[in-house]
């Protein structure tokens, strides 16, 4: 499963082709590597793009580097790609969980660049992911989309997945690298 995770062909149309003709490209989903922080960067920066949220491609690339080559890695990642080039991408990291005192895999980011959708990449790239953390005795996986996403959902919905309904929150801990606000509590005095 390191190595290439699932072999498939599809329909998928290339970019530079836009008279409407769809070319058959046999793609594959493969674990990705330190190599592959750059084009990481870039997938992620189409994402942000897509899901309308704000994204600094500054410094990432190393930074993504530097965990890649954890051992063991934090983060696992899988590149789906047609002729070599890079066609979606779907990340994830260990989590535990305290009420089912159990680990689970957090799916962080899955995408499929436009073009390329509807061609069975998304399903392939989550089925991988589902046979990684079977393979490594995850109890499940877990993960977010925008509630504006219906394709999302949709999708999700139809490769078994059950919405669970909650708000994920952020709160920015201390001066970040890429700058930002920081949070401090003060104890209140009674």
């Amino acid at each position: 499963m390191d190595r290439i995770a699932s072999r498939h062909s599809g329909n998928l149309q290339e970019p530079a082709m836009m008279s409407g003709f769809k070319q058959h490209l046999p793609w594959m989903v493969r674990r990705a590597g330190l190599q592959d922080a750059g084009t990481l960067v870039i997938l992620c920066a189409e994402h942000a793009r897509y899901e309308r949220a704000p994204y600094d491609r500054a410094g990432k690339a190393a930074l993504l580097e530097r965990v890649l080559s954890d051992e063991p890695s934090r983060l696992t990642v899988w590149l789906a790609e047609a002729n070599g080039k890079a066609i979606g991408y779907v990340t994830a990291t260990s989590e535990f969980s305290t009420w089912s005192a159990s680990d689970f895999l957090h799916m962080d980011c899955l995408f499929v660049r436009e073009g390329c959708r509807g061609m069975g990449v998304g399903a392939a790239l989550l089925a991988t992911l589902v046979g990684f953390a079977h393979e490594r005795g995850y109890a499940e996986v877990q993960w977010q989309t925008p509630d504006w996403n219906t394709e999302a959902e949709r999708f999700y919905r139809r490769e078994g997945a059950l919405a669970q309904c909650k708000l994920r929150f952020s709160l920015a801990i201390g001066a970040s690298e890429g700058g930002g606000e920081s949070f401090s509590v003060t104890p209140s005095s009674q």
